[in-house]
């Protein structure tokens, strides 16, 4: 299957679970299931052996099933419980990582918010992030969900990822742009000073 038939499906699955959220319960109901699907990722991210369960296709779609049910029912609510059975019944499982992100773009876009991935050299305080959360919000005119994250080969300044789009801000970027800048205007310089000699 392609990663354009993959994505449309998972965007098939998202509209679903949204609409079905949205019916159990508004924005109560969408953002719990939203944050129980990202648990789940989240504990097939640790847990190997769960993310091979997944996406396994050597398990039968019915010991799939018994295990689904004695794994999360009564663990989490009754629309995420049937949901993942409708994906095991479907083959659908191993799509699961596609349709909770195209299903976390649904929950943003509805609501009106950005998720914004920041980066900086050293852990931000948490007046620091909520500053860069107003700043955001401010020039985006939406409300903005800041993950903060450090990393260690910056100097200093702060990046910023939104979707597929990096703002890189840092003072490693910034340096590089002023060393080509400072080497193309020399050479510009210099090709003026050699077009004058010839000239005079």
């Amino acid at each position: 299957m392609s990663d354009s038939a993959t994505d449309a499906v998972a965007t098939t699955y998202a509209r679903s679970l949204f609409e079905l959220a949205e019916k159990a319960g508004g924005r109560a109901s969408i953002e719990s299931t939203l944050a129980e699907f990202e648990e789940i990722l989240e504990l097939a991210r640790q847990d190997k052996r769960f993310n091979e369960f997944l996406s396994s296709r050597i398990v039968s779609f019915d010991r799939r099933a018994g295990s689904i049910t004695k794994i999360f029912q009564g663990r989490v609510s009754d629309l995420t419980y049937k949901f993942l059975q409708v994906l095991n019944d479907k083959g659908r499982l191993g799509h699961l990582t596609s349709i909770v992100s195209a299903f976390d773009g649904l929950v943003q876009r509805h609501f009106g918010r950005v998720e914004v991935d920041v980066f900086t050299a050293d852990p931000l305080t948490p007046d620091d992030l909520r500053g860069i959360q107003a700043r955001l919000a401010s020039s985006l005119g939406k409300e903005v969900i800041a993950h903060p994250y450090t990393d260690a080969s910056m100097i200093g300044g702060v990046k910023f990822r939104i979707g597929d789009q990096l703002i890189d801000g840092s003072i490693a970027t910034r340096l590089r742009k002023l060393q080509d800048q400072l080497a193309n205007s020399g050479t510009a310089a210099i090709r003026a000073k050699f077009d004058r000699m010839i000239e005079g």
